[in-house]
């Protein structure tokens, strides 16, 4: 295991949810759940296929996911006026309201579990995941 790079992968992956989930059981989601809503509060009004892309999910998985943060009142869908086929995604008031007040204390605790690296580090761990992705 010390020498498997995929091992270290998935053990930072699930240091960060260690991270994540006191802050993400209080906001009542799970860590896709969040990822949906970074991505809107970075981009509202997106389509469900460009979600998709942008998190490697499938529309079979997204939809779920999309559907209970409507029901929690964070997002809404609503078909494009320009191509009924599109669904577009949007952030309610409650959704970007509730991901404004916690942005900020996500950030901080991604900072602080990034501690052991430099600025520089962390750009370079974030660019070479990137790119093996």
């Amino acid at each position: 295991l010390d020498e498997s790079l995929c091992f270290a992968v998935y053990s930072a992956g699930l240091a960060f949810n260690r991270v994540y989930k006191p802050i993400l059981d209080a906001m009542g989601i799970t860590y896709p759940q969040y990822l949906v809503m970074m991505a809107l509060w970075e981009r509202d009004g997106q389509g469900v296929g460009e979600l998709g892309e942008q998190l490697f999910l499938e529309s079979n998985t997204l939809t779920p996911i999309l559907k209970k943060l409507q029901s929690l009142g964070y997002l809404k869908r609503q078909r494009s006026a320009a191509d009924e086929r599109q669904v577009i995604v949007s952030l309610t008031d409650a959704g970007a309201q509730l991901f404004a007040a916690r942005v900020e204390t996500a950030r901080q605790i991604t900072a602080s579990t990034l501690a052991p690296l430099s600025a520089e580090e962390a750009r370079r761990l974030m660019d070479l995941l990137l790119r093996l992705t």
